[in-house]
């Protein structure tokens, strides 16, 4: 019986001390708890005469509701204090100024290429995206580009196996279309490309653009006044363009297509090397093997394409000077083009 007291009075002092509902648990388990003081007296309770066990039955059965009781009633008071504590700490100040989340932008290759083909979509035409992984028909041999030629030469493309390789231009889709599709055909074919490449201007993967006219009486005139158009919608309305000549073994005769400097007007400045015109374009005539090749018959259906790398767009629009901006993700570049 003195046991009980001198627990009960030991019970109380803990239970005043506790601050926490952590600290008040671990004490209720000291007393309570099955390797409890109050636990153990109760298995105690075979080594008590049989005649005193009753009352000393009913002496800790007592014991355990006054400890039950106690402990119920401080709970009740830490856990309210520990509430008011959690409120207060997590109060919002309403008159404070909100965070605002920050604003995201498209990239400005996505941007340039939406801008091109919007473009182009506004003459009609169509889009049609082909594989990043080609076989070397279509990439190469459909394009009149022979085994020999140097645009095959393994230091320039990245080979998979013998046959298939990373698309070194999406002119390859020109050709998928024209099997499929009899003219006229007016199409585009944007998409990744993938040389071995690396510079200031040039990337191992960059975009690219590629475009295809085919239809009865198509001219090289029909194809500078689509670019003329171009250039005045992509870059100023006083933007011209000039035809160069070039080779391209797919398209015969071949050109490069240089834009006006839209920085001086043509006057010459450090971005056109004082020259007045920079080059955005390859283009020409569909070479006639290259129809032949997709089962358009050349006497009858003439053509033209064009191809320009989106990146270089991009930067001679919104003045980039390093294509490597575009891939490094910097937070300062990118937020430039916000609307």
């Amino acid at each position: 019986m003195e046991e009980t007291e001198k627990i009960v009075e030991e019970a109380q002092q803990e239970i005043e001390k506790a601050q926490t509902s952590r600290a008040l648990y671990e004490t209720k388990m000291r007393y309570l708890g099955r390797t409890g003081k109050v636990t153990a007296l109760l298995k105690g309770m075979r080594e008590i005469a049989a005649e005193h066990r009753p009352a000393f039955g009913k002496k800790i059965n007592d014991l355990r509701e006054r400890l039950e009781a106690a402990f119920a009633a401080v709970e009740q008071k830490i856990k309210l204090r520990e509430m008011e504590q959690k409120l207060k700490a997590e109060e919002i100040d309403v008159t404070m100024p909100g965070r605002h989340a920050q604003k995201g932008a498209l990239h400005p290759i996505t941007r340039t290429r939406q801008e091109l083909i919007d473009v182009f979509a506004g003459m009609g035409f169509e889009v049609f995206e082909g594989p990043e992984i080609e076989s070397e028909y279509y990439n190469f041999t459909a394009l009149n580009t022979p085994a020999d030629h140097p645009a095959r030469d393994m230091q320039d493309t990245f080979y998979i196996t013998d046959e298939f390789l990373l698309r070194t231009q999406t002119s390859a889709g020109q050709i998928r279309l024209m099997e499929k599709k009899k003219p006229p055909i007016k199409m585009l074919s944007p998409g990744r490309v993938f040389r071995s490449d690396d510079d200031a201007t040039h990337s191992p993967m960059f975009h690219q653009m590629e475009g295809l006219v085919v239809d009865e009486g198509v001219t090289l005139c029909d194809l500078q006044g689509m670019l003329d158009e171009f250039a005045r919608t992509m870059f100023s309305e006083t933007s011209k363009t000039r035809l160069r000549p070039s080779y391209f073994p797919f398209t015969e005769p071949s050109v490069e297509v240089d834009v006006s400097c839209a920085a001086c007007g043509g006057k010459g400045c450090p971005l056109c090397k004082g020259t007045g015109w920079i080059e955005v374009l390859g283009a020409g005539m569909v070479n006639r093997r290259v129809l032949e090749n997709c089962g358009v018959d050349p006497d009858r259906y003439t053509g033209f394409a064009f191809g320009m790398g989106i990146e270089r767009i991009a930067m001679l629009k919104y003045g980039i000077g390093h294509i490597r901006l575009f891939t490094e993700n910097d937070v300062r570049f990118l937020e430039q083009f916000k609307d």
